[in-house]
């Protein structure tokens, strides 16, 4: 028995570290990092993580699941709103800082979905759609605004570099009130966030 649940702590902590690896890997480097890489940096033989996760898409949809289903919270929270503006202006601000904070995962969700992530990430955006159209409906939100505008607009959310988390969200909520801005049928100009000191290109 004691064997036992030796086998089945061995495997637990062979499965966290995997996709501890996996998610530091994903983040820091994009999607495209080989499977041996991961095993090597966790620690474990290549066997063992194919034993836990046949394909690469497994893994991602396992390492980004929390991610995931907090996209699919925040925007059940926007339709939530009574202002369908109100509920559209905190999603985008949400779902960028969710992003800002795991590259690996914000390349996951704006990429061609994988069989492993399509159920989740079609269900989050079928329900953004729907707010999208609550907004529109309203008037608050251009009509010509379409749902890819929002994938749009997290790709270049991806493409903020700053030299810690916290200056990347500080970023990112200034591009997403720019966005926002942009998204408005009518817009107000209300003040952005501070601005951030961002590395920039040599002159």
């Amino acid at each position: 028995m004691t064997d036992q649940v030796s086998l089945r702590s061995d495997a637990r902590d062979n499965r966290s570290r995997i996709l501890a690896a996996a998610r530091l890997a994903f983040a820091t480097e994009g999607l495209d990092v080989p499977l041996r890489e991961i095993a090597r940096r966790a620690q474990v033989g290549v066997a063992t993580l194919y034993r836990r996760f046949p394909t690469k898409e497994a893994l991602l949809a396992e390492a980004f699941a929390e991610q995931m289903a907090l996209c699919s919270s925040v925007v059940r929270e926007g339709l939530a709103a009574e202002d369908p503006w109100d509920g559209f202006r905190l999603v985008i601000e949400r779902l960028m800082e969710v992003h800002a904070l795991d590259r690996g995962f914000a390349r996951a969700f704006t990429s061609p979905p994988s069989p492993y992530l399509t159920a989740d990430r079609d269900t989050t955006l079928r329900l953004l759609l729907e707010l999208i159209r609550r907004a529109q409906a309203a008037g608050a939100l251009r009509a010509d605004f379409v749902l890819e505008d929002v994938i749009l607009a997290l790709m270049a959310n991806d493409g903020i570099r700053a030299e810690s988390p916290r200056l990347r969200v500080a970023a990112t909520r200034r591009f997403a009130a720019l966005m926002l801005q942009s998204f408005q049928a009518d817009p107000v100009r209300a003040p952005l966030p501070p601005p951030v000191r961002l590395p920039l290109p040599a002159r």
